[in-house]
């Protein structure tokens, strides 16, 4: 077909320490079959492991796709020998999902060494384990919180929007580092969504598996109750409750407009705040015990 149209054929891509061609190879061949000596070149001079990624990239813009198989095969071997590549990286060549390069990645062992970073689909070079830099994160902005987020970023060797959710996760009280989801729950949770065994999810969840709704969600209930909201006290508890369900990125907000000169005397008063909250705690707690 390529021979056919008779119009001028775009120059293939050759390897020039080996002479093996990376992309073109039907072009070459629709060449020979119009007689032609010489044919347009455009030479490649790095490795042959980066001649491969070359090639495989080539075949999934244009030409004969390649099939699930060889998308695979090719993975694999892009994780043998680029294996500080992340796997959205590898996944964008390969014209796969990150997913399936993870799963590869981990079933097969391929590349599995030690690698602290992988380098980036934008070629910055980021850790496979951001839980110590989120704890670095943390303790930098107890110690100073006007610094930015590209400073605590830069130091602590996670990206900006990570800082920012460890931020996120001091102001709601939470751990810096994320808890990895139970697997059990993320089991029954694609059965579900999947259409299969429903049984399951009547078992009861450990006390600790069990996912909290959201402050915003709790105290929305909690004004429809009767005992709370037909009462003076009860009404100015719900009020006060209320003002710390702001939505994440208004906190955010909140904390960034801290001039300067008053974000020690603020972050003092927080802190005052919080100790108290954590003072009516224990006492709605010793409250309940003395019910119970």
């Amino acid at each position: 077909m390529l021979a056919a149209t008779g119009a001028p054929l775009p120059p293939i891509m050759v390897h020039r320490p080996t002479t093996r061609v990376i992309d073109g190879m039907h072009r070459l061949r629709a060449a020979m079959l119009l007689g032609c000596k010489t044919i347009a070149v455009r030479y490649f001079d790095g490795t042959e492991e980066d001649a491969f990624v070359l090639a495989v990239k080539s075949n999934i813009t244009h030409g004969l796709p390649l099939s699930a198989a060889d998308r695979r095969q090719a993975a694999e071997r892009i994780i043998a020998t680029h294996p500080r590549w992340s796997d959205r990286m590898i996944a964008s060549v390969v014209g796969t999902s990150a997913k399936t390069v993870a799963e590869i990645r981990r079933n097969t062992g391929v590349g599995a060494t030690a690698e602290l970073t992988r380098i980036g689909r934008d070629g910055r070079i980021r850790p496979v384990d951001v839980s110590e830099g989120r704890k670095l994160a943390h303790d930098m902005i107890v110690r100073d919180p006007s610094l930015s987020l590209r400073q605590i970023a830069r130091a602590a060797g996670i990206s900006p929007e990570t800082v920012r959710d460890v931020r996120h996760r001091m102001l709601r009280g939470e751990d810096p580092v994320p808890r990895a989801r139970p697997r059990n729950l993320v089991e029954r949770g694609a059965r579900d969504r999947t259409g299969g065994h429903r049984a399951d999810l009547t078992k009861k969840a450990p006390a600790e598996c069990e996912v909290k709704p959201p402050p915003a969600v709790v105290v929305k209930r909690l004004r429809a109750d009767p005992a709370l909201r037909l009462n003076e006290n009860g009404r100015d508890l719900l009020r006060l409750l209320n003002i710390h369900t702001v939505r994440s990125e208004d906190w955010n907000r909140i904390v960034e407009s801290v001039p300067p000169h008053r974000m020690e005397t603020v972050a003092q008063l927080a802190r005052s705040c919080a100790e108290k909250w954590s003072e009516i705690a224990s006492r709605i707690e010793r409250n309940a015990s003395h019910l119970t």
